[in-house]
C-alpha cells in the first residue's frame, strides 16, 4: 500500500459481520425505502448502501406506488405508516391486491407502536415490524439484508 493512502474496513453490522461486497457482474439486491422524515430517509439510504444494496426512496405512500408499478419489483419494501396523502396501511392493501407486487417482502418501521397497529400489518402481510423509537438503525438493516439475501 502506497505511503499517504488507507486501506477502508468492511462496515460491521449488529453481529459483528463484515458486510460481503457485491459482487462483479451481479446487480445489487434493490429495496424500496418509503419514509416521510428526509432526515431518517437519508441515513437509511447512505446505510443499505454501505451494505451493498441498491435504494430507491419514496417520501409519500402514493409515490411509492408509482415507483412499484412502474418498474421491476424491489427485493424488499421498507415502509412508514404514517405518510402524506396515502398511510401505509393503504399502500399495503393496495400491494396485496396486485399479484405482481405481493411477492415483494415488507417491513413496517413506524412510531405507532401499539399491538393493534402491530396487528394490522400483519394481517396485511408484513414480515416484521419494527418500532423505529426502539430499533438500533444496525439491527434494521441487518434484518433487511438478512430478508434480501435469503437468510432471514
Amino acid at each position: 500500500m502506497a505511503e499517504g493512502t488507507a486501506k477502508v474496513a468492511p462496515m460491521v453490522i449488529s453481529q459483528g459481520t463484515p458486510a460481503p461486497a457485491p459482487m462483479p457482474g451481479v446487480k445489487a439486491k434493490a429495496v424500496l425505502v418509503v419514509e416521510d422524515d428526509v432526515f431518517l430517509s437519508n441515513l437509511l439510504v447512505s446505510r443499505l448502501q454501505q451494505a451493498g444494496l441498491k435504494v430507491q426512496k419514496a417520501m409519500t405512500g402514493e409515490e411509492a406506488l408509482e415507483i412499484l408499478r412502474g418498474g421491476t419489483v424491489p427485493s424488499l419494501i421498507l415502509l412508514d405508516i404514517i405518510l402524506p396523502r396515502k398511510s401505509g396501511f393503504e399502500v399495503l392493501e393496495e400491494i396485496q391486491s396486485d399479484p405482481n407486487l405481493q411477492k415483494a417482502p415488507v417491513i413496517i418501521t413506524s412510531n405507532l407502536g401499539q399491538e393493534s397497529d402491530i396487528q394490522k400489518g400483519k394481517e396485511l402481510g408484513v414480515v416484521d415490524y419494527f418500532v423505529k423509537a426502539q430499533t438500533p438503525i444496525e439491527q434494521l438493516v441487518a434484518k433487511i439484508k438478512g430478508i434480501v439475501e435469503g437468510k432471514a
